[in-house]
C-alpha cells in the first residue's frame, strides 16, 4: 500500500488484519498473474526486484518462489502491512528464500533508494491509491536500471452494475434502518487500458503494453459476510450492540442463501501494464 497519501498509512495499519484475512486472498490470484507478464522481461543472472506496495507480500513471496535467483525488496507505507508481509514470508519461505527478501516502510513517490538500483519493479493494486500516479511512475523509473522493466496491475473503472451479494447487502441494511454504504468513487482507477498505457509512456517508459482482464471471485455466503463484517464495513458492525450485530449477520446469511451459487460472485475489471525504463 506504499502509494497511498499521507493520511492513509494509519488507516491501513488499523485494517491490516482484516485486509490480510478477507481481501488479500480475493485479489491474490489477479496480483500474482502479473508475474506471467513479467517472466519474459526478467533479466538474467541474479536480478534485484522492487515490489512497490508489497501489502501482505503476495507478489514478493511468489516471485521468490518462482524465480530462485532473484532478490526482492518490498516496500509499503503501512508498517503493519510490512509486518504481515514478513510474517507470511517467515511462514511460507524456506530459509534460503527468506534471506533474499528485504523490506522498508516508504512512499511510492519518495523511494529511499539511489538511482538505477533495481533490475525490475512490480506493483499490484496500489497505484490507484497514489495521490499522483505520474510522480510514482517517474520515481519507479528513477530507481530502475536502464532498460529495466516495470509491471503493474490496478483496477479499471467499472460501470456494469452491482454484484448480487452487494445488492443483498444494501437491501438488508435498508431493512435494518441503515443507510447503504457510500458508493466508492475510485478516482484512481484507470479509465481504460489505453489510458493506463499512455500514462506509463508519459512517465518515460518505452515498449509499453496494456491489456484488460476481469478479476472473478466466488464467495460462500459465510465468506462474504465475514468480508463485510470484518473488513469492508467493519466500522458499521463495530458500532452495533452484540445482539443487533448477530441479528444483522443472521439476516445477511439468510438472504444470501436465497441466491443461486453462481450469483455469489465478485467481478471487477483490472488492467495489466508493462514497459521498460529508457536506456
Amino acid at each position: 500500500m506504499c502509494g497511498m497519501s499521507e493520511d492513509q498509512p494509519a488507516r491501513y495499519d488499523r485494517i491490516a488484519d482484516g485486509y490480510a484475512a478477507h481481501w488479500a486472498p480475493v485479489i491474490r490470484p489477479a496480483a500474482i498473474r502479473l508475474l506471467d507478464d513479467l517472466a519474459s522481461l526478467l533479466p538474467t543472472g541474479s536480478p534485484h526486484l522492487l515490489d512497490i506496495g508489497t501489502g501482505t507480500g503476495a507478489l514478493a513471496i511468489e516471485a521468490l518462489e518462482r524465480w530462485p535467483s532473484t532478490q526482492v525488496t518490498g516496500i509499503d507505507a503501512s508498517s503493519e502491512m510490512v509486518r504481515w508481509a514478513l510474517g507470511e514470508a517467515d511462514r511460507r519461505l524456506p530459509t534460503s528464500a527468506r534471506q533474499r527478501l528485504s523490506t522498508a516502510v516508504a512512499f511510492a513517490d519518495r523511494l529511499p533508494f539511489p538511482d538505477a538500483s533495481f533490475d525490475l519493479a512490480m506493483s499490484s493494486f496500489v497505484l490507484q491509491l497514489v495521490p499522483n500516479r505520474a510522480a510514482a511512475l517517474r520515481e519507479a523509473r528513477r530507481v530502475l536500471r536502464p532498460g529495466a522493466p516495470l509491471g503493474y496491475v490496478t483496477w479499471l473503472r467499472a460501470d456494469d452494475g452491482i454484484d448480487p451479494p452487494d445488492r443483498v447487502l444494501d437491501e438488508v441494511l435498508d431493512e435494518f434502518g441503515f443507510d447503504p454504504p457510500e458508493p466508492d468513487s475510485h478516482p484512481g482507477d484507470a479509465a481504460s487500458a489505453r489510458a493506463a498505457a499512455d500514462g506509463l509512456r508519459r512517465a518515460g517508459f518505452r515498449d509499453v503494453r496494456a491489456h484488460a482482464e476481469v478479476l472473478a471471485h466466488r464467495w460462500t455466503a459465510r465468506g462474504y459476510v465475514d468480508f463485510i463484517e470484518h473488513f469492508s464495513e467493519e466500522s458499521l458492525f463495530d458500532e452495533l450492540e452484540r445482539g443487533e450485530r448477530r441479528a444483522l449477520r443472521r439476516r445477511l446469511l439468510e438472504r444470501l442463501g436465497e441466491l443461486r451459487p453462481e450469483q455469489l460472485r465478485l467481478r471487477l475489471p483490472v488492467v495489466y501494464v508493462t514497459g521498460r525504463a529508457p536506456g
